[in-house]
């Protein structure tokens, strides 16, 4: 088939092969049926991202290579942020971003064992999961209601000469009060770490300026897990604008090694073998010199090839989510009785992963949530609710220590109870939000008198499959 081609000729027969294939086997085709199963995310992609991934997998290079650096600038162009580091999951670059802070190379405002991080028990375990690790203190604060977010009234409170760091997620695309937190930040010398994988494409206006989320902190974080904003199957990233945590970030993801040669590179710094470096010997080769205790926490060229398909397509991903979200908002309107309505951060203009609902008193979640199940729409928890509940923190609750919390989290315990969420991706149709609308008003008594024996037959059917 391709013995009188050249290699560029053949890669180019393959990936139009690949375009098509795309177009006949993957290309939705099917209008919405009510009834349908509506998931709470799905990936949503075209030829763009199969053809990268194929041709990346025709260069066979496998590691981290052209498409990850392609990738890394075009994400930082987008954030607008000096630096950017590609890993393998969003967990990962949280665990990098927090593992930056406690480099020697920070000298008195390194975070040591023992030291103190603000954060919430309303969210994701590896937001906080580091932090236990390493053996900083985790100090836990409330949430507000309906911005589910952290409360700045308390951040005094939580303050102790041990206070290092606060670290916290812009939930479900809502930020946080960036301009309170950053000033509370500033005032103590603090580190602010944004761990924005739940908010990419969301804007703040902070000083007159509107930033992306994840740039106004020290160090922002990403996720590219496929439910998520933009998907490389597995994925995330870890962008600063700070030359020296750059250095710390990248040494720790990349085994904790001195050396900032790439994959494939040698002597970029031109000194590999004439420098001495701890007690090794004068001219060890600074290629296995480690400045960390690091990982190998990098990505795949597969990886990064789907993702610089996908990242063209956030400025209009963003907008879908923002749209599904206004016509959810509206529609629900009239369930305020029932429902709280999510509200966004003043100064903020989110890119909604999700649209948050807590059941007011009378109205029971788990009665909502299975109608909507039952009805073919799938739903979320916030999470863990109260990540102190969790069996994670067994032994820590039992001896009381490891952890500090300021009040009694009655908001947290409150979303724990009382909060879902449902889903805004932007391969939801209005067809679809319009569906999600009419079957939450039936689920909490806001019945459609109207509507016909067939719909109901419908719906019976793809409760149970």
């Amino acid at each position: 088939m391709f013995e009188n081609k050249t290699e560029e000729q053949a890669r180019k027969e393959i990936l139009q092969m690949v375009a098509q294939y795309y177009k006949v086997y993957h290309r939705k085709k099917d209008a919405f049926v009510p009834g349908d199963r509506i998931a709470y995310a799905s990936r949503v992609y075209d030829e763009k991202e199969m053809c990268n991934l194929v041709d990346a997998s025709l260069e066979f290079w496998l590691t981290s290579g052209r498409y990850t650096r392609e990738f890394e600038k075009k994400f930082s162009e987008y954030l607008g942020v000096k630096y950017c580091s590609l890993v393998n999951s969003g967990s990962s670059a949280n665990l990098l971003a927090f593992m930056a802070l406690t480099s020697p190379l920070l000298g008195e405002r390194q975070v040591l064992p023992g030291d103190e991080m603000i954060t919430v028990a309303a969210g994701f375990p590896t937001t906080v999961a580091p932090a236990v690790q390493y053996g900083v203190v985790p100090v836990f604060i409330d949430v507000t209601i309906p911005q589910y977010n952290l409360d700045v009234s308390q951040l005094e409170e939580a303050l102790s000469d041990k206070t290092k760091v606060v670290m916290a997620a812009h939930t479900l695309g809502n930020p946080f009060d960036l301009k309170r937190v950053k000033e509370f930040c500033a005032r103590h010398q603090l580190w602010l770490i944004e761990d924005n994988c739940d908010a990419l494409g969301t804007t703040y206006v902070i000083n007159g300026e509107e930033k992306y989320t994840g740039t106004i902190g020290d160090i922002g974080t990403s996720s590219f897990y496929p439910p998520h904003h933009m998907t490389m199957g597995e994925g995330g990233a870890v962008y600063t604008n700070q030359p020296l945590l750059h250095q710390c970030i990248r040494s720790f993801r990349d085994w904790g090694r001195d050396c900032t040669c790439g994959a494939g590179q040698d002597n970029l710094c031109g000194h590999r073998f004439d420098k001495q470096y701890g007690e090794l010997p004068l001219g060890y080769d600074h290629k296995y010199v480690y400045s960390h205790f690091g990982y190998n926490l990098k990505a795949t060229d597969l990886q990064a090839a789907i993702g610089c398909g996908q990242i063209d397509k956030m400025p209009e991903f963003t907008k879908r989510r923002r749209q599904n979200y206004a016509r959810l908002l509206e529609g629900l309107q009239d369930c305020q009785g029932q429902l709280i309505l999510p509200e966004p951060c003043e100064n903020s203009s989110p890119s909604w992963f999700g649209f948050l609902l807590t059941c007011r008193e009378g109205t029971e979640r788990s009665q909502v949530v299975d109608y909507l199940e039952n009805h073919g729409i799938q739903t979320r928890m916030l999470f863990a609710g109260n990540l102190l509940k969790h069996p994670c923190f067994n032994q820590m609750r039992a001896s009381g220590e490891g952890y500090r919390v300021i009040g009694e989290l009655i908001h947290t315990d409150r979303i724990m109870k009382d909060t879902f969420w449902v889903g805004v991706y932007p391969g939801m149709t209005e067809e679809m939000t319009d569906y999600m609308i009419k079957m939450i008003k039936e689920a909490v008594g806001k019945k459609n008198e109207n509507r016909s024996d067939r719909g109901n037959g419908i719906c019976g059917e793809m409760a149970g499959k």
